[in-house]
């Protein structure tokens, strides 16, 4: 049976979305769009940091709980325009990165038939 893409990389969508928000921070928009952006980043960074965890990646743990931190809404953290559209930039990598190495473990036992 045809695994499908979505059942190896659950995180596909919502990452896709964060990396496109992300890269459109480049540009100069409303604070209100930087607000949304802290929200949208900070929950796909802890699903991401979750999945890793169930399937035992703890680098990626570490690495997206930072970056859930960076981005967290309820105390913001303040840094230059110039900063935070480098921060933007290389999460967006980061991003992107985490959908060809974070992922569903082929010899995972819990999706293994009996």
């Amino acid at each position: 049976m045809s695994k499908s893409i979505l059942t190896n990389r659950p995180h596909l969508i919502p990452s896709l979305l964060v990396v496109a928000m992300l890269l459109l921070a480049l540009a100069d928009l409303p604070y209100g769009y930087y607000q949304l952006l802290r929200f949208v980043v900070c929950g796909v960074a802890v699903y991401i940091a979750y999945m890793a965890y169930t399937w035992q990646k703890m680098w990626a743990v570490w690495l997206f709980a930072f970056i859930a931190i960076l981005f967290n809404p309820l105390v913001p953290i303040h840094f230059s325009r110039e900063l935070w559209q480098v921060l933007d930039f290389i999460c967006a990598i980061l991003f992107i990165v985490s959908l060809f190495v974070v992922h569903l473990p082929t010899n995972n036992k819990l999706h293994k038939s009996s």
